[in-house]
């Protein structure tokens, strides 16, 4: 995440607090960023524009970034805040590249792993076996199925039964023709607490509890006092700046000591 919005106090704000976020889409392009939603005007941003230099904090990290101009401010500002919400003028902030904020290593151990503005590691990982298991359970409620776009992963594994993503240590992507020096490895750290925002549907910003209130029934995780979980957080052992693709042939490491399965 090199991009994230602020308040002002340059507090970082999420769906959490403004579930209309959910609505804003962006379309990476060669050299900039599109970004969309109901009502607007696209807003085009350099993809390595740099404004006015500030401080913005991410939960506890206070982190060095570049605010990226009045005209974006405005727009979130209009757009997410179109009678007030409370937060003051929001501004729209890019990570500055020159900055290393490590992920935490109580999780990360002996790797240096680097994140931008996600709330604490690089990669979010699940699988299609897991989302299709809760829909199930969505379903049997009498509610709608979901989609796997609600808990924001970066990877989403085929060929795994539900939840192995708790029980990998880690997985190795082919991203070139072949040879050590074509694998990417992401490292599986920590599971994903999750918080409300899953609730969210990304079409409409409408929140209900379904999905939360059907989590809490069989995703307690003990290895977050009890926390309800979904997906693990990984790092990037190997292979920084390749590219990952849809389709990419995975190959897994299993752990097998009892700590993987909430």
């Amino acid at each position: 995440r090199a991009w994230m919005v602020v308040d002002a106090e340059g507090e970082f704000v999420s769906q959490r607090e403004l579930p209309r976020m959910a609505l804003i889409r962006p379309t990476l392009r060669q050299d900039d960023m599109v970004l969309r939603a109901p009502g607007m005007l696209a807003l085009h941003l350099a993809i390595n524009a740099a404004e006015q230099p500030v401080t913005v904090r991410v939960w506890n990290d206070e982190v060095p970034a570049y605010d990226m101009g009045a005209l974006a401010a405005q727009w979130f500002t209009d757009f997410l805040s179109p009678g007030g919400s409370g937060l003051g003028p929001l501004r729209l902030v890019r990570f500055d590249p020159d900055h290393l904020r490590l992920s935490s290593k109580k999780w990360t151990g002996d790797l240096d792993a680097h994140t931008q503005f996600a709330d604490g590691f690089a990669v979010l990982v699940t699988s299609e076996a897991s989302i299709d298991d809760l829909n199930e359970r969505l379903v049997a409620k009498g509610h709608e199925a979901v989609g796997v776009e609600r808990f924001r992963p970066n990877v989403v594994l085929g060929g795994v039964d539900a939840h192995d993503e708790d029980r990998i240590d880690g997985v190795h992507i082919a991203v070139g023709q072949g040879g050590e020096a074509d694998t990417a490895e992401l490292r599986h750290v920590k599971p994903c607490a999750r918080c409300p925002i899953p609730n969210i549907d990304p079409a409409t910003a409408q929140s209900s509890p379904a999905v939360s209130d059907t989590l809490s029934t069989y995703r307690s995780d003990k290895r977050l006092d009890g926390a309800i979980t979904f997906g693990m957080n990984a790092v990037v052992a190997r292979g920084a700046g390749q590219v990952l693709r849809v389709g990419q042939t995975v190959a897994a490491s299993y752990q097998f000591d009892g700590a993987g399965a909430p």
